[in-house]
């Protein structure tokens, strides 16, 4: 595969800026928003997570780390008998909702797509159209959980060795430290490469599936024969992703100060909170896109048979 001779990471900000005026504000229609708005919640369902701060006292007396530790072990010992049925009842229930939202979240990355792609408010005609697609998403990122749940968990299991051994023997000795920062940073490792598996699959796979209408597999084979062979490019986008991130993080948080945090009430409600944010949300769908459409004509999604060619006025809803 030859490389293109000049691939940018600034020129796709431009054009994504203009995808999204003339996507969301030429002309501004309300109910096009919702619609939009409605396929981008699907696209980012259960990625944004949640925090929560409970309140009270949990130290009871403020007593040693060992003392609390053999309190904790104590009671979960005496009680084993109805907490280990919550424990996989909530097991159980967690990872159905959650194999849901994922399922969901599979096919509206392909509607959100579609809709960024093509300037169409449409729900119900990429839902149909990308079903198996969203299916073969839906299984690769199930392995892909997989894999990383057998990764994490030895490592994970190896670190609360390491603390429990701490606080038995009342000393942190300076080779168990060590090796909890090394496992600190094995994890961290496995993080971030779980992490750019996880953006190239949604930046570049989930488009190459969009236009060859073939497995996540296949999309992915296709990918790593283009990455190969730009491997300056793509950390190069990789690391101006994170510039963006952190700009489009402070516009936020302006938006934010400047309306005395009502922004920030309304971007935490479902599904309104998306809708809200459909600019910022639409702009960085609309940047991985031009980026990769310097790649070729054959990468180009925005050449498909039902796009409009670039420069001319996008087709009305």
């Amino acid at each position: 595969m030859i490389a293109p001779a000049n691939v940018s990471v600034t020129l796709p900000v431009g054009s994504a800026i203009d995808r999204v005026k003339r996507l969301l504000f030429q002309p501004f229609d309300l109910g096009k928003w919702f619609v939009i708005g409605f396929c981008a919640w699907l696209a980012h369902l259960g990625e944004q997570g949640f925090h929560a701060n409970f309140p009270g006292n949990w130290s009871h007396g403020g007593g040693s780390p060992r003392h609390e530790f053999e309190r904790a072990r104590d009671y979960v010992a005496s009680n084993l008998y109805w907490i280990m049925p919550l424990v996989a009842a909530l097991l159980i229930v967690c990872l159905a909702v959650g194999l849901v939202f994922l399922w969901l979240n599979c096919r509206g990355k392909f509607m959100f797509l579609h809709c960024v792609a093509l300037d169409k408010a449409e729900v119900s005609e990429p839902w149909r159209k990308f079903k198996r697609a969203g299916n073969s998403l839906f299984w690769f990122r199930c392995v892909l959980g997989l894999i990383g749940f057998v990764v994490v968990l030895p490592l994970l299991a190896l670190a609360g060795m390491m603390v429990f051994a701490m606080i038995a023997h009342h000393h942190a000795r300076a080779g168990a430290v060590l090796g909890l920062i090394g496992v600190g940073l094995v994890l961290i490792a496995v993080g971030i490469l779980f992490g750019l598996i996880g953006k190239f699959t949604t930046d570049f796979v989930v488009p190459i599936m969009f236009l060859r209408g073939r497995s996540c597999r296949d999309g992915w084979r296709e990918l790593l024969g283009l990455l190969s062979a730009n491997v300056g490019h793509f950390v190069l986008y990789v690391l101006f992703q994170i510039v963006l991130g952190l700009a489009i993080g402070v516009i936020v948080l302006l938006v934010i100060l400047v309306t005395c945090c009502c922004a920030g009430c309304v971007m935490a409600l479902p599904y309104l909170g998306t809708v809200f944010l459909l600019p910022v949300l639409a702009f960085k769908r609309a940047y991985s896109l031009h980026y990769l459409a310097q790649y070729g004509p054959e990468y180009d999604v925005f050449l498909s048979p039902s796009a409009p060619l670039p420069g001319s006025p996008l087709p009305p809803m």
